[in-house]
């Protein structure tokens, strides 16, 4: 019989450019600078995803939303976190948590971090206390300390009910 438990682990990572807008956790950030990406290259989300695919052995990200697809073009990463949720519940799972970390310089986001919370518990159909999200910088060492980029950890939990 298959693991009733299963925990998955995402990463991702995308550059800051002029002329973009700013999503993190499905939510717009006013920034000078946004996340370069075949979609709206949502950081948070998308290590969410790849953590939930891992967690179910379902490959990851890019295998299911490829760059390479026209219709994934500047797509909502919120779409890909409910088709994400949709995948794993084919194999009988749903998310139990997922715990989640910005790595970012600016700007700074813990008095948005409810708001992020609360838009990915409603996508995935959690409860908000099961989502939780964390905010750190790099203390402007690498590529996120000079501004160039910004990455994001998930680990998560799924269960078969």
């Amino acid at each position: 019989m298959a693991n009733r438990i299963r925990v998955g682990f995402g990463y991702d990572v995308h550059q800051l450019v002029e002329g973009r807008e700013l999503w993190l956790g499905g939510i717009r950030f006013e920034h000078p600078l946004g996340l370069l990406g075949h979609s709206d290259a949502d950081v948070l989300i998308h290590a969410i995803c790849d953590a939930l695919l891992g967690a179910a052995n379902m490959r990851d990200i890019g295998y299911h939303f490829p760059d390479t697809k026209e219709e994934f073009r500047g797509i909502d990463s919120k779409i890909l976190l409910r088709k994400t949720v949709e995948l794993i519940a084919t194999k009988g799972y749903r998310v139990g948590n997922i715990d989640a970390t910005v790595c970012a310089e600016r700007p700074k986001m813990k008095a948005r971090i409810p708001e992020m919370q609360q838009c990915l518990a409603d996508i995935i159909g959690v409860d908000v206390d099961d989502v939780s999200i964390k905010a750190t910088t790099t203390e402007k060492l690498g590529f996120t300390g000079r501004e160039e980029g910004i990455s994001a950890y998930a680990t998560v939990l799924i269960e078969r009910p």
